[in-house]
């Protein structure tokens, strides 16, 4: 089997491709500076889950997925940003996509929605194999491990608790032997959650958080 992970840092987007099977699965990493070189590392792939909003609300309404993920969340709901309307990705300034989601939901969005907004782009701008699913790290690691009480992931002890989650998969010093330099401790744990969630779509394990499909007819879903 191969699998692949995804997850955003400043440069672009840092991407794990595993290959084989249980604690003996191999990994590779890059890091990459847009979404057509992440389909490029990750071509062949039976699965890639992408921490990244793949297809856009429609109206006023947040997606189910993401009401259905907060709810899961719990008290790490903020961890899951608002996914911004089609109108917002045309937005040059924060005021004009506050001023753009306005208009179509009735409340500006955030900060950290806006951070995000051209890492949508990108991924609004390639077509995608059905492969690709979008994931929730946050989501997948308390999937993963129920009865962990997660600490944030900027913490020595939130980055050993996804590591011993991980572990339970994987081998972590397979894992974690040789990452790229332009990404930090929390992206390289991310993207392995998200290759851990693309497994499960792979296998025909995964529930997939969230009905329907947007108006350029992508799944909705958040996989898990």
């Amino acid at each position: 089997m191969r699998i692949g992970g995804v997850d955003g840092v400043p440069t672009g987007w840092v991407v794990c491709v595993l290959t084989g099977e249980g604690r003996a699965r191999e990994v590779s990493w890059s890091v990459v500076p847009d979404a057509a070189a992440v389909l490029d590392v990750t071509a062949g792939c039976d699965a890639v889950g992408v921490d990244i909003p793949l297809a856009l609300p429609a109206g006023a309404s947040r997606r189910d997925a993401e009401v259905l993920a907060a709810a899961r969340l719990g008290p790490a709901r903020s961890s899951l940003f608002p996914t911004p309307p089609a109108p917002v990705l045309a937005a040059t300034s924060y005021a004009e996509a506050c001023a753009a989601a306005q208009a179509v939901t009735g409340r500006k969005i955030s900060l950290q929605s806006w951070y995000i907004v051209p890492k949508i782009r990108e991924f609004q701008a390639v077509a995608l194999p059905p492969t690709v699913v979008e994931a929730h790290p946050e989501l997948t690691f308390r999937t993963m491990a129920p009865r962990v009480a997660f600490a944030s992931k900027k913490t020595a002890r939130g980055a050993g608790q996804r590591i011993a989650a991980l572990a339970e998969w994987a081998d972590p010093a397979r894992l974690l032997g040789d990452l790229p330099g332009a990404a930090r401790i929390d992206d390289v744990l991310d993207a392995l959650a998200t290759a851990w969630t693309a497994q499960r779509v792979a296998t025909g394990t995964a529930e997939f958080l969230g009905p329907g499909t947007d108006g350029r007819g992508r799944s909705m879903a958040i996989a898990v």
